[in-house]
């Protein structure tokens, strides 16, 4: 399968950063495509709400920023993992982009299976992102594969390591 990791932690070596190379790793040995994404050193505007891409546009954004270098990613990604850090409830700032901006678009035509790894120094506060995510699959009718959260205590652990490889055995 051909899978898509938009990975939004700023930090090179961070926990997020950590579980999307071990969900790229696990899944190359599986014998998938992968192309990891570290959208949060892309510079990717919010949308404009302009609606040139209804009008005009012909499905394509106004905005000329690193976007277009996803946009032929997302299109052909059949399997979408979204990693992010929680730094307020919520997925980051440098994912919501990317993920707003699809709007022009409105879902990725061959994206049938979706997860979401991200982390946190707190426990429980992934259930806006959560929520977010599924709704997210919903609305593009991909299946949602899984979703695997780490806590300070379970961050590049063994445990977490197993769970993400699980969600790659379930593709």
């Amino acid at each position: 399968m051909n899978i898509l990791i938009l990975q939004a932690s700023p930090r090179a070596n961070g926990n997020t950063a950590w579980m999307a190379e071990e969900y790229k790793n696990a899944a190359v040995a599986a014998g998938h495509q992968v192309t990891l994404v570290n959208v949060s050193h892309k510079k990717i505007a919010g949308c404009l709400a302009c609606e040139y891409c209804h009008s005009k546009g012909n499905g394509t954004c106004i905005q000329k920023d690193d976007m277009q270098e996803l946009y032929p990613l997302m299109a052909e990604a059949e399997v979408l993992v979204l990693a992010a850090p929680i730094y307020y409830f919520t997925l980051n700032a440098q994912l919501q982009a990317p993920i707003q901006r699809m709007y022009c678009v409105g879902a990725p035509a061959k994206v049938k299976k979706m997860a979401l790894l991200t982390s946190s120094y707190s426990p429980g506060v992934y259930s806006g992102a959560t929520a977010e995510y599924r709704d997210i699959c919903n609305y593009w009718h991909a299946e949602d594969s899984g979703i695997v959260t780490a806590k300070i205590d379970e961050q590049k652990t063994d445990e977490t390591r197993a769970k993400i490889q699980a969600l790659v055995n379930n593709l």
